[in-house]
């Protein structure tokens, strides 16, 4: 498990865990202290760069999809 670029911060420290009472992906940056829920454990292909690792996260404000292999976001 490598590390990704944060989605709010964009440092290099952005990972992810399972854990809790529901075992639900839970992604993390060291960095900042930023915190998203993985919405859909489903990936998709990305429009930005073609590559199959598109995912949607929620966070406490919003949910929107983001790119793992690009770092693309928007907003759902």
């Amino acid at each position: 498990m490598g590390l990704q670029i944060c989605p709010k911060c964009k440092e290099q420290s952005f990972t992810w865990f399972i854990g809790g009472k529901f075992p639900v992906t839970t992604w993390s940056c060291f960095d900042c202290d930023y915190e998203a829920k993985e919405a859909e454990s489903d990936k998709s292909s990305c429009e930005n760069c073609g590559e199959t690792s598109k995912i949607k996260l929620k966070d406490k404000e919003k949910e929107y999809s983001w790119c793992s292999n690009c770092n693309k976001t928007n907003d759902i």
